[in-house]
Protein backbone atom coordinates (compact mmCIF):
# COMPACT_ATOMS: atom_id res chain seq x y z
CA UNK A 1 0.00 0.00 0.00
CA UNK A 2 1.01 3.38 -0.98
CA UNK A 3 1.89 5.82 2.08
CA UNK A 4 -0.48 8.73 2.56
CA UNK A 5 0.76 12.17 3.32
CA UNK A 6 -2.97 13.76 2.76
CA UNK A 7 -3.11 16.34 5.31
CA UNK A 8 -6.70 15.95 5.69
CA UNK A 9 -6.92 12.16 6.58
CA UNK A 10 -6.99 11.09 10.25
CA UNK A 11 -8.52 7.43 9.55
CA UNK A 12 -5.85 5.03 8.60
CA UNK A 13 -5.11 1.11 8.48
CA UNK A 14 -2.69 -0.36 10.33
CA UNK A 15 -0.35 -1.14 7.53
CA UNK A 16 -0.47 2.28 6.50
CA UNK A 17 0.97 3.27 9.98
CA UNK A 18 3.57 0.78 9.54
CA UNK A 19 4.10 2.16 6.64
CA UNK A 20 8.30 3.33 5.85
CA UNK A 21 9.72 5.54 3.08
CA UNK A 22 12.06 4.39 0.26
CA UNK A 23 15.87 4.46 1.19
CA UNK A 24 18.69 3.87 -0.82
CA UNK A 25 20.85 2.74 1.63
CA UNK A 26 20.58 0.42 4.58
CA UNK A 27 21.99 0.76 7.69
CA UNK A 28 24.19 -1.84 9.18
CA UNK A 29 25.22 -1.36 12.79
CA UNK A 30 27.64 -3.49 13.94
CA UNK A 31 27.40 -5.72 11.43
CA UNK A 32 23.73 -6.25 12.21
CA UNK A 33 21.20 -4.81 9.29
CA UNK A 34 18.78 -2.61 11.49
CA UNK A 35 15.85 -1.04 10.43
CA UNK A 36 16.00 2.84 8.95
CA UNK A 37 18.59 4.21 6.30
CA UNK A 38 19.70 6.91 4.38
CA UNK A 39 18.26 8.58 1.35
CA UNK A 40 19.83 9.48 -2.09
CA UNK A 41 21.86 12.76 0.39
CA UNK A 42 23.17 10.45 2.93
CA UNK A 43 20.43 11.81 5.55
CA UNK A 44 19.48 9.02 7.84
CA UNK A 45 15.08 8.61 7.66
CA UNK A 46 13.21 6.69 10.70
CA UNK A 47 11.32 3.70 10.12
CA UNK A 48 7.76 3.69 9.52
CA UNK A 49 7.23 7.17 9.52
CA UNK A 50 6.27 8.33 5.75
CA UNK A 51 2.70 8.19 7.14
CA UNK A 52 2.88 8.05 10.80
CA UNK A 53 4.40 11.44 10.86
CA UNK A 54 1.96 12.95 8.65
CA UNK A 55 -1.13 11.33 10.51
CA UNK A 56 -0.12 12.54 13.99
CA UNK A 57 0.21 15.97 13.00
CA UNK A 58 -3.40 15.76 11.17
CA UNK A 59 -4.81 13.95 14.55
CA UNK A 60 -3.21 16.86 16.47
CA UNK A 61 -4.37 19.60 14.42
CA UNK A 62 -7.73 18.18 13.90
CA UNK A 63 -8.12 17.73 18.35
CA UNK A 64 -7.09 21.75 18.34
CA UNK A 65 -9.49 22.83 16.03
CA UNK A 66 -12.02 20.74 17.81
CA UNK A 67 -11.67 21.40 21.54
CA UNK A 68 -9.03 24.66 21.44
CA UNK A 69 -6.21 23.28 23.81
CA UNK A 70 -2.98 23.18 23.97
CA UNK A 71 -1.51 19.68 23.88
CA UNK A 72 -0.36 18.22 26.74
CA UNK A 73 3.76 18.54 27.26
CA UNK A 74 6.21 18.71 29.56
CA UNK A 75 9.68 20.43 29.13
CA UNK A 76 13.42 18.35 29.34
CA UNK A 77 14.33 21.03 32.18
CA UNK A 78 11.29 19.33 34.15
CA UNK A 79 13.77 15.90 34.56
CA UNK A 80 17.27 15.69 36.13
CA UNK A 81 20.27 15.35 33.70
CA UNK A 82 22.41 12.00 33.11
CA UNK A 83 23.94 10.94 35.99
CA UNK A 84 26.74 10.10 35.87
CA UNK A 85 27.18 13.74 34.01
CA UNK A 86 30.02 14.02 31.60
CA UNK A 87 32.77 15.28 33.91
CA UNK A 88 32.67 12.06 35.73
CA UNK A 89 32.31 10.02 32.75
CA UNK A 90 35.67 11.54 31.33
CA UNK A 91 37.16 10.82 35.10
CA UNK A 92 36.15 7.18 34.89
CA UNK A 93 37.65 6.56 31.38
CA UNK A 94 40.88 8.98 31.98
CA UNK A 95 41.16 6.60 34.53
CA UNK A 96 41.06 3.18 32.57
CA UNK A 97 37.48 2.41 34.13
CA UNK A 98 35.02 1.70 30.91
CA UNK A 99 32.91 -0.92 32.79
CA UNK A 100 30.51 1.81 34.42
CA UNK A 101 30.07 3.11 30.83
CA UNK A 102 29.87 -0.05 29.24
CA UNK A 103 26.91 -0.88 32.13
CA UNK A 104 24.97 1.74 31.35
CA UNK A 105 25.06 1.50 27.54
CA UNK A 106 23.80 -2.16 27.93
CA UNK A 107 21.28 -1.15 30.50
CA UNK A 108 19.90 1.50 28.17
CA UNK A 109 19.91 -1.01 25.24
CA UNK A 110 17.82 -3.67 27.46
CA UNK A 111 15.46 -1.60 28.38
CA UNK A 112 14.73 -0.50 24.80
CA UNK A 113 14.07 -3.88 23.98
CA UNK A 114 11.14 -3.91 26.82
CA UNK A 115 9.79 -1.28 25.03
CA UNK A 116 8.25 -4.14 22.94
CA UNK A 117 6.07 -4.95 25.42
CA UNK A 118 3.67 -2.08 24.56
CA UNK A 119 2.47 -4.13 21.51
CA UNK A 120 0.69 -6.41 24.24
CA UNK A 121 -1.32 -3.76 26.11
CA UNK A 122 -5.03 -4.40 26.57
CA UNK A 123 -6.81 -1.54 24.39
CA UNK A 124 -10.26 -1.55 26.40
CA UNK A 125 -13.29 -0.70 23.85
CA UNK A 126 -13.10 3.19 24.39
CA UNK A 127 -17.09 3.41 23.44
CA UNK A 128 -18.18 1.80 26.90
CA UNK A 129 -14.95 4.09 28.78
CA UNK A 130 -15.09 7.55 26.78
CA UNK A 131 -18.40 9.68 26.34
CA UNK A 132 -17.50 10.89 23.55
CA UNK A 133 -16.97 10.18 19.56
CA UNK A 134 -13.11 9.41 19.34
CA UNK A 135 -13.32 8.44 15.70
CA UNK A 136 -10.65 10.09 13.70
CA UNK A 137 -8.22 9.91 16.69
CA UNK A 138 -4.72 8.89 17.72
CA UNK A 139 -6.33 7.27 20.63
CA UNK A 140 -8.92 5.16 17.74
CA UNK A 141 -5.06 4.14 16.18
CA UNK A 142 -3.41 2.89 19.27
CA UNK A 143 -4.14 -1.08 18.40
CA UNK A 144 -4.25 0.03 15.17
CA UNK A 145 -0.85 0.42 14.19
CA UNK A 146 0.81 3.11 16.80
CA UNK A 147 1.88 0.26 19.68
CA UNK A 148 2.96 -1.76 17.06
CA UNK A 149 5.07 0.72 15.44
CA UNK A 150 6.37 1.95 18.62
CA UNK A 151 7.75 -2.05 19.38
CA UNK A 152 8.96 -2.54 16.66
CA UNK A 153 11.28 1.07 16.93
CA UNK A 154 12.55 -0.26 20.33
CA UNK A 155 13.23 -4.06 19.60
CA UNK A 156 13.62 -4.26 15.93
CA UNK A 157 11.21 -6.81 13.44
CA UNK A 158 12.08 -9.59 11.48
CA UNK A 159 15.57 -9.55 11.36
CA UNK A 160 16.13 -5.71 11.52
CA UNK A 161 17.29 -4.25 14.44
CA UNK A 162 15.75 -1.99 16.54
CA UNK A 163 17.21 0.47 19.75
CA UNK A 164 17.63 -2.33 21.69
CA UNK A 165 20.72 -3.51 18.65
CA UNK A 166 21.37 -0.28 18.08
CA UNK A 167 22.59 0.65 21.44
CA UNK A 168 24.61 -2.46 21.79
CA UNK A 169 26.27 -1.87 18.61
CA UNK A 170 27.10 1.41 20.15
CA UNK A 171 28.54 -0.03 22.87
CA UNK A 172 30.59 -2.47 20.66
CA UNK A 173 31.97 -0.33 18.78
CA UNK A 174 33.02 2.17 21.36
CA UNK A 175 34.64 -0.30 23.29
CA UNK A 176 35.38 -3.18 21.08
CA UNK A 177 32.79 -5.98 21.53
CA UNK A 178 33.63 -5.57 25.19
CA UNK A 179 30.78 -8.22 26.68
CA UNK A 180 29.80 -11.65 26.09
CA UNK A 181 26.40 -12.80 26.16
CA UNK A 182 26.96 -14.37 29.36
CA UNK A 183 28.98 -11.34 30.57
CA UNK A 184 26.28 -9.47 29.38
CA UNK A 185 23.40 -11.39 31.53
CA UNK A 186 25.32 -10.83 34.56
CA UNK A 187 25.79 -7.55 34.32
CA UNK A 188 22.07 -7.09 33.99
CA UNK A 189 20.96 -9.16 36.89
CA UNK A 190 23.50 -6.92 39.04
CA UNK A 191 21.80 -3.78 37.46
CA UNK A 192 18.54 -5.29 38.42
CA UNK A 193 17.40 -5.89 34.89
CA UNK A 194 17.03 -9.17 32.79
CA UNK A 195 16.88 -9.68 29.01
CA UNK A 196 13.34 -9.00 27.42
CA UNK A 197 11.58 -12.26 27.20
CA UNK A 198 12.94 -13.73 30.42
CA UNK A 199 10.43 -14.75 33.19
CA UNK A 200 7.09 -13.86 30.55
CA UNK A 201 5.54 -16.91 29.63
CA UNK A 202 2.29 -15.91 30.58
CA UNK A 203 0.78 -13.33 32.21
CA UNK A 204 -1.60 -13.28 35.28
CA UNK A 205 -3.98 -10.90 35.70
CA UNK A 206 -5.56 -11.81 38.73
CA UNK A 207 -1.66 -10.74 40.52
CA UNK A 208 -1.35 -7.81 38.21
CA UNK A 209 -4.65 -6.80 39.30
CA UNK A 210 -3.55 -7.27 43.34
CA UNK A 211 -0.56 -5.45 42.57
CA UNK A 212 -2.03 -2.68 41.21
CA UNK A 213 -4.76 -2.46 43.63
CA UNK A 214 -2.86 0.23 46.18
CA UNK A 215 -2.13 2.75 43.24
CA UNK A 216 -5.49 3.18 42.17
CA UNK A 217 -6.98 6.70 42.05
CA UNK A 218 -10.35 6.30 40.13
CA UNK A 219 -11.80 3.34 41.26
CA UNK A 220 -14.97 3.52 39.70
CA UNK A 221 -12.44 3.01 36.22
CA UNK A 222 -11.10 -0.19 35.55
CA UNK A 223 -8.09 -1.44 36.72
CA UNK A 224 -6.91 -2.35 33.44
CA UNK A 225 -8.03 0.80 32.17
CA UNK A 226 -6.17 2.68 34.80
CA UNK A 227 -2.77 0.99 34.46
CA UNK A 228 -3.15 1.56 30.44
CA UNK A 229 -3.32 5.26 31.28
CA UNK A 230 -0.24 5.21 33.93
CA UNK A 231 1.63 3.16 31.53
CA UNK A 232 1.19 5.40 28.35
CA UNK A 233 2.25 8.80 31.07
CA UNK A 234 5.44 6.93 32.07
CA UNK A 235 6.33 6.14 28.92
CA UNK A 236 6.40 9.40 27.83
CA UNK A 237 8.06 11.13 30.30
CA UNK A 238 10.44 8.25 29.56
CA UNK A 239 10.85 9.22 26.04
CA UNK A 240 11.26 12.97 26.79
CA UNK A 241 13.64 12.41 29.81
CA UNK A 242 15.75 10.50 27.52
CA UNK A 243 17.15 13.22 25.56
CA UNK A 244 19.42 13.76 28.55
CA UNK A 245 21.06 10.80 27.57
CA UNK A 246 21.13 11.18 23.87
CA UNK A 247 23.28 14.21 24.21
CA UNK A 248 25.45 13.16 26.86
CA UNK A 249 26.08 9.40 24.77
CA UNK A 250 26.45 11.56 21.73
CA UNK A 251 28.78 13.91 23.31
CA UNK A 252 30.73 10.84 25.20
CA UNK A 253 30.95 8.54 22.28
CA UNK A 254 31.84 11.29 19.37
CA UNK A 255 34.84 11.88 21.92
CA UNK A 256 37.90 10.44 20.07
CA UNK A 257 40.84 10.53 22.09
CA UNK A 258 38.55 8.44 24.78
CA UNK A 259 36.09 6.96 22.83
CA UNK A 260 36.32 4.07 19.97
CA UNK A 261 35.15 3.65 15.79
CA UNK A 262 35.80 7.24 14.81
CA UNK A 263 32.27 9.01 15.75
CA UNK A 264 30.32 5.71 14.85
CA UNK A 265 28.61 5.36 18.08
CA UNK A 266 28.10 8.42 18.58
CA UNK A 267 26.08 8.65 14.95
CA UNK A 268 23.77 5.60 15.99
CA UNK A 269 22.28 7.60 18.92
CA UNK A 270 21.79 10.28 17.06
CA UNK A 271 19.56 7.98 14.60
CA UNK A 272 17.79 6.69 17.72
CA UNK A 273 17.21 9.89 19.18
CA UNK A 274 15.64 11.26 15.72
CA UNK A 275 13.25 7.90 15.66
CA UNK A 276 12.41 8.94 19.25
CA UNK A 277 10.04 11.80 18.05
CA UNK A 278 7.15 10.27 16.82
CA UNK A 279 6.69 8.54 20.17
CA UNK A 280 6.61 11.29 21.88
CA UNK A 281 3.82 12.82 19.71
CA UNK A 282 1.64 10.46 19.56
CA UNK A 283 1.71 9.59 23.28
CA UNK A 284 1.42 13.59 23.85
CA UNK A 285 -1.70 13.75 20.95
CA UNK A 286 -3.49 10.46 22.92
CA UNK A 287 -3.01 11.82 26.36
CA UNK A 288 -4.36 15.15 25.04
CA UNK A 289 -7.62 13.73 23.83
CA UNK A 290 -8.36 11.87 26.92
CA UNK A 291 -7.50 14.76 28.73
CA UNK A 292 -10.34 16.99 26.83
CA UNK A 293 -12.85 14.09 27.25
CA UNK A 294 -15.19 12.32 29.48
CA UNK A 295 -14.61 8.90 30.98
CA UNK A 296 -17.24 7.21 32.31
CA UNK A 297 -16.97 4.86 35.43
CA UNK A 298 -18.44 1.07 35.63
CA UNK A 299 -21.09 3.01 37.86
CA UNK A 300 -22.29 5.48 35.07
CA UNK A 301 -20.92 8.28 36.60
CA UNK A 302 -18.86 10.63 34.54
CA UNK A 303 -15.31 11.86 35.54
CA UNK A 304 -14.06 14.79 33.57
CA UNK A 305 -10.51 13.49 31.50
CA UNK A 306 -8.64 16.08 32.54
CA UNK A 307 -9.15 15.47 36.46
CA UNK A 308 -7.83 11.69 35.41
CA UNK A 309 -5.11 12.88 33.46
CA UNK A 310 -4.01 15.50 35.53
CA UNK A 311 -3.81 13.03 38.82
CA UNK A 312 -1.95 10.54 37.19
CA UNK A 313 0.33 13.11 35.26
CA UNK A 314 1.50 14.88 38.59
CA UNK A 315 2.13 11.48 40.32
CA UNK A 316 4.23 10.15 37.57
CA UNK A 317 6.17 13.51 37.28
CA UNK A 318 7.17 13.27 41.19
CA UNK A 319 7.79 9.87 40.60
CA UNK A 320 10.08 10.13 38.13
CA UNK A 321 11.81 12.81 39.85
CA UNK A 322 11.87 10.66 43.14
CA UNK A 323 12.04 7.63 44.32
CA UNK A 324 12.50 6.00 40.66
CA UNK A 325 14.98 8.53 40.29
CA UNK A 326 16.68 7.23 43.94
CA UNK A 327 16.48 3.71 42.58
CA UNK A 328 18.32 4.93 39.00
CA UNK A 329 21.49 6.63 41.03
CA UNK A 330 21.76 3.86 43.59
CA UNK A 331 22.28 1.11 41.02
CA UNK A 332 24.38 3.14 38.50
CA UNK A 333 27.04 4.26 42.16
CA UNK A 334 26.41 0.34 42.62
CA UNK A 335 28.17 -0.30 39.42
CA UNK A 336 31.18 2.61 39.95
CA UNK A 337 32.05 1.01 42.79
CA UNK A 338 31.66 -2.36 41.41
CA UNK A 339 34.35 -1.24 38.80
CA UNK A 340 37.20 0.65 41.69
CA UNK A 341 36.84 -2.63 43.74
CA UNK A 342 40.06 -3.96 43.27
CA UNK A 343 42.22 -0.33 42.79
CA UNK A 344 44.44 0.66 45.40
CA UNK A 345 43.07 4.62 44.35
CA UNK A 346 39.06 3.21 44.93
CA UNK A 347 38.87 6.00 47.98
CA UNK A 348 40.36 8.79 46.02
CA UNK A 349 38.67 8.55 42.50
CA UNK A 350 35.35 7.54 44.09
CA UNK A 351 35.79 11.13 46.06
CA UNK A 352 36.85 12.59 42.94
CA UNK A 353 33.86 11.35 40.89
CA UNK A 354 31.64 12.88 43.93
CA UNK A 355 32.86 15.82 43.70
CA UNK A 356 32.17 16.10 39.82
CA UNK A 357 29.07 15.64 40.32
CA UNK A 358 25.53 17.20 40.45
CA UNK A 359 24.41 14.94 43.29
CA UNK A 360 26.24 12.48 45.52
CA UNK A 361 25.21 9.72 48.50
CA UNK A 362 25.44 11.21 51.66
CA UNK A 363 26.46 9.14 54.62
CA UNK A 364 22.63 7.95 54.79
CA UNK A 365 22.24 6.84 51.74
CA UNK A 366 19.79 9.47 50.57
CA UNK A 367 21.12 11.53 47.61
CA UNK A 368 21.71 15.35 48.15
CA UNK A 369 21.81 17.61 45.36
CA UNK A 370 25.49 19.60 46.04
CA UNK A 371 23.88 23.14 44.88
CA UNK A 372 20.98 23.08 47.55
CA UNK A 373 21.95 20.90 49.52
CA UNK A 374 17.94 19.23 48.81
CA UNK A 375 17.49 15.40 48.85
CA UNK A 376 17.76 14.58 45.08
Amino acid sequence: MEPTTASDQVVFDPEELLSSHPIEQPLFAGGVRCHGGFDADGKYVSPRTATRGPAIAAWQRRHTSAFGTELLDVGLDAFPGQYPNLAQTRLLLDGGITQPLISELTRIGTVEGFGAMIRFSNIPDWGTVIDEDITGTSLAHLDRGLFEAHARDESGFEGEGGHQQMWYAARDIAFDHPATDDQTAVMLERMGLAKPGRGQQGVDLELMARQFEERRLFRTLDWQIESLLERMIRLMMIEISAFHIFAWAEEILADTDRIAGDGEAARLVSYIRSDETPHIEYLKTALTELRDRTFVGDDGVRIPGAEVIGAMWDRALAESRGGRRSDFLDLTIGEVTHALADRHDADDLLEQFHALGDVRPDADGTWIDVTTGDRA
